[in-house]
């Protein structure tokens, strides 16, 4: 990129866009949106993480860390492939129009999901059974452990296999492996069949996206959850013992906003373990990444330089020591198998230290600004040096007025108090009803290279858009969507004009 290009995004998760099968979808809509940001001169798409997401539904927390999710599998185009019925397209159940209801959407669309793979492998025409060999041959060092590990969890109707699972199969002993695989064939090969599905549906958009001038920005989270098939299936290569059991686990310490800091029960690497593999796992999952997407964004990226380390059996994170990892020898091996020019964005919020700062300097990646951060009002002043603030930002730099993990704008705003919502107008100089759109214009008119603002900020919502409270597990987390992509008219030509008048 040249040093004087800047660009627009919108931060918009494929389970949010509208559908009538209760959740988003790799069908119309996906395209229907490219087209609505291609017309608004918007060039970048940030998504969240893919994988399958299991318990709480978070893509943080995927089942598989190369896996895609099978929800967003659009079965529109499979009936127009012929291996679901129109009748299964065009009923559906009374799904919520503004949030994705997960147990009514796994209900509705994992049986046509399953009816599709039976009937491409009873009718699939011979070309299209040569493309998905030739995906299953090429993905196997990832897809034949995950389609076991979901076979397992809905035989066992559990995905813990650390706690429920057999000994045997918790343990991956070679003959119980065998056995499984064997006695689950069937069911194994629709799990491969549907990946193959989302995998042809998603390059279809990204291609489209492309071809329209518009890249994908996609998203890694640092650690594994521990009930994936990555934990089951690298247990080598994290601090698991030989019985299978976690020995510490992740979270970040005691801070201003957490007196006891936050245990995220995540496995943590062993280190030395990928230093003498090469790092080849963590070549192999950036790769995949950028098979996907253009871009990535690398959540908890300070991880990669120290990450914290609490003893398994803690209740909070207090108890927890700095570890330092092995960043610099891993970016150099990345570079080594992928290039030099890595396109990745570190998500470097929070407390950071000069090792973290020094870590993603060197290597050049863009670090994160949110604007929502920059008004820390104290004493009723605001702090002029606040590095979030449009006037401090660098241009290496990607800048958001929100993510996910942030209240909407117009959330953020309705809940100050007084004196911050004082400040937050008279450096924006606007009334209240303009403070979204201000913080839009302020945003787009830094020097960062990238702006991004979040889907539900283009539309003005209040909290009711809010995509996820962190340390949290409820049912509004991770399910907003939007009801229509008709936007008003003046929607599009005002972000279109700012976008313009910015030079992005």
């Amino acid at each position: 990129m040249k040093q004087n290009t800047r660009r627009c995004g919108v931060l918009m998760h494929p389970t949010s866009l509208p559908s009538k099968h209760g959740i988003g979808s790799l069908g119309d809509e996906a395209f229907q949106f490219l087209d609505l940001l291609k017309k608004t001169s918007v060039r970048l798409w940030q998504i969240l993480p893919l994988g399958p997401t299991g318990y709480g539904d978070s893509p943080y927390a995927a089942r598989s860390s190369f896996a895609g999710n099978e929800l967003l599998i659009d079965l529109k185009s499979l009936a127009y492939d012929g291996y679901l019925d129109v009748e299964d397209v065009f009923y559906n159940p009374d799904f919520p129009s503004d949030r994705v209801d997960y147990g009514m959407v796994r209900s509705f669309k994992e049986p046509l999901l399953e009816k599709a793979a039976q009937e491409f492998l009873a009718h699939a025409e011979p070309d299209e059974l040569s493309a998905y060999q030739n995906f299953v041959s090429e993905n196997a060092w990832w897809l034949d452990d995950y389609a076991l590990y979901q076979v397992l969890c809905r035989h066992y109707n559990d995905s813990r296999w650390f706690e429920i699972w057999p000994e045997e199969l918790r343990l991956r002993k070679a003959a119980a492996l065998k056995k499984a695989q064997k006695e689950f064939s069937s069911h194994i090969e629709i799990i491969k069949i549907q990946q193959y599905f989302f995998f042809t549906q998603w390059q279809k958009v990204k291609s489209y996206a492309n071809t329209h001038g518009i890249q994908i920005i996609g998203d890694i989270p640092i650690f594994v959850a521990p009930d994936s098939v990555d934990a089951w299936a690298n247990r080598h290569l994290l601090k698991i013992d030989k019985d299978g059991r976690q020995t510490v686990s992740s979270g970040v310490p005691p801070d201003a906003f957490s007196d006891d800091g936050q245990l995220w029960g995540n496995p943590v690497y062993d280190w030395e373990a990928h230093r003498k593999e090469g790092f080849s796992w963590w070549i192999k999952r950036i790769q995949k990444t950028l098979e996907t997407c253009d871009i990535v964004r690398i959540d908890h990226f300070r991880g990669f330089a120290a990450y914290w380390e609490v003893p398994q059996g803690e209740k909070t994170a207090m108890n927890g020591t700095w570890v330092e990892a092995p960043g610099k020898e891993l970016f150099v091996a990345l570079k080594q198998a992928l290039g030099n020019d890595l396109p990745i964005i570190a998500e470097d919020l929070g407390v950071i230290t000069e090792d973290v700062e020094d870590l993603r300097d060197s290597n050049n990646f863009p670090g994160m600004k949110i604007l929502q951060f920059a008004f820390n009002v104290e004493g009723g002043k605001l702090d002029a040096s606040n590095a979030y603030l449009p006037h401090n930002c660098v241009y290496n730099s990607v800048i958001y007025t929100g993510t996910h993990d942030n209240n909407t704008t117009r959330g953020w705003y309705d809940a100050m108090d007084g004196a911050g919502k004082d400040v937050v107008r008279r450096y924006l100089e606007c009334p209240d009803d303009q403070v979204v759109w201000q913080m839009i214009r302020q945003m787009l008119l830094s020097c960062s290279k990238d702006a991004i603002l979040p889907m539900q900020d283009w539309l003005e919502l209040g909290a009711e858009g809010r995509m996820n409270i962190p340390s949290t597990c409820g049912q509004s987390n991770w399910s907003w969507r939007a009801r229509s992509l008709h936007l008003e008219p003046w929607r599009i030509d005002r972000l279109r004009s700012l976008i313009e008048l910015s030079g992005r």
